[in-house]
């Protein structure tokens, strides 16, 4: 696994995209407000649905530069916009514009939720991705991103715990030891029993090369709150459970953005919500989880 930030490679965003076209056809969607915070973007829709994403920290320029601001998502032109035009950017190759893409896509994905159901999905609700996908003592976990509420649930209680991140210190001195460098990454991960990707990788790249070392797991799991609430094209790719949120505060969710709020303050907009395959429930174990995930 490489430490460069890649473009996400068009196979699963195209995927998922083009499945939301399909199932609105036609319909004129536009984008009635555009948030980007330092942790989340987030974009509201006329109809009022709001989808979140995880802002890049790192953007290859500064911001100042000419080249970088001509880039950059159009600052004071998104609103009003087709919803499907910046849906579009979740294919750009800038960082930014991915966020704003991929939060468009995701309250596209909680109008289509909201409208049309969950598709083929079990709808879980009030539970975390641990419990959606049924992790137990045997479990060898690999988690891709510093998931501090996961760590340390997970810590004492299964056989052994990975965390692939780029900076170590996100671990903090007490979970160093659990760090394992990107560059170990597909190895780590194919002899992993369950694999939870952040949601983040539909935002920063490399989320096809993470689904394919993850074949060989029982359970493959994308969760926080960048997950989509749209499964068709992720099922299809073979992830199990996507482990997200359902914004159910819109104006307030876009002030927390806005303010520059963290996942931590989400559960005041929005609610924990699992998608699992029909065939995969019997592997849930449903109860109430303690924390949001953070990313």
């Amino acid at each position: 696994m490489s430490n460069e930030r890649a473009t996400p490679r068009p196979g699963l965003v195209s995927a998922w995209l083009d499945d939301l076209r399909r199932a609105f056809g036609e319909a004129p969607i536009n984008v009635s407000d555009v948030r980007i915070g330092v942790f989340y973007t987030a974009v509201e829709l006329d109809a009022g649905e709001v989808g979140v994403a995880f802002t890049p920290r790192e953007h290859g320029a500064k911001v100042c530069c000419p080249r970088a601001a001509a880039a950059a998502p159009n600052a004071g032109h998104l609103a009003g916009e087709s919803a499907w035009s910046l849906a579009a950017y979740a294919l750009s190759p800038v960082p930014l514009r991915r966020a704003v893409g991929v939060a468009t896509l995701n309250a596209l994905s909680a109008l289509a939720f909201e409208g049309l159901g969950p598709d083929t999905a079990v709808v879980l609700r009030g539970v975390d991705g641990l419990q959606a996908a049924g992790v137990g003592s045997a479990d060898r976990v690999v988690l891709v991103g510093s998931f501090l509420p996961f760590v340390r649930a997970l810590r004492h209680r299964v056989s052994s715990l990975a965390v692939i991140d780029r900076h170590r210190e996100g671990l903090g001195e007490e979970h160093a030891a659990l760090w394992t460098p990107p560059e170990r990454g597909d190895e780590v991960i194919s002899q992993a029993s369950v694999v939870i990707l952040t949601g983040s990788s539909l935002v920063e790249g490399g989320i096809e090369r993470l689904l394919d070392a993850a074949a060989s797991a029982r359970m493959t799991v994308i969760a926080g709150p960048t997950t989509p609430l749209w499964a068709p094209p992720f099922f299809a790719r073979g992830v199990d459970v996507l482990a997200g949120i359902r914004v159910t505060d819109g104006a307030r969710m876009l002030r927390l953005v806005s303010e520059g709020g963290s996942g931590a303050f989400f559960t005041a907009a929005a609610e924990k919500i699992c998608l699992v395959p029909e065939e995969r429930t019997e592997a849930c174990v449903c109860g109430e989880a303690d924390e949001m995930e953070a990313t």
